[in-house]
């Protein structure tokens, strides 16, 4: 069972995540993300327990409990939703490609503006 783990200190290790996590039960794996420019802590991380009962068990446990001085958030870890976009391109608009300086109304359109319209 894989665990969100939120609201997490700047100085937990994945260490921590894992020492905190096995009271529960088996741990598998336990991640802090970190920015991966600065590797800095994002201030969340995933914790995979190979049972759904010592997974339920640890959110019933963690949820709230405080760890390195904050009150963490423990759910069940749902599926990444690859439809959010993220990285790169521009998402909306951009536009700008057809405007031609100089030519009939010296490059205006008849009316005024030449914004968009709504």
């Amino acid at each position: 069972m894989n665990i969100f783990v939120g609201n997490l200190s700047r100085d937990v290790t994945n260490d921590d995540l894992q020492q905190a996590f096995q009271a529960f039960g088996e741990v598998t794996s336990a991640n802090v993300i970190r920015d991966k420019f600065t590797g800095d802590s994002r201030g969340f991380g995933f914790v995979e327990m190979p049972s759904k009962e010592s997974g339920q068990a640890a959110i019933a446990g963690m949820n709230g409990k405080e760890l390195k001085g904050r009150a963490v958030n423990v759910n069940e870890a749902r599926p990444r939703d690859d439809s959010r976009g993220g990285g790169g391109g521009r998402g909306f608009g951009g536009g700008g490609g057809d405007r031609r300086p100089g030519g009939p109304g010296g490059g205006r359109r008849p009316g005024g503006g030449g914004g968009r319209r709504y």
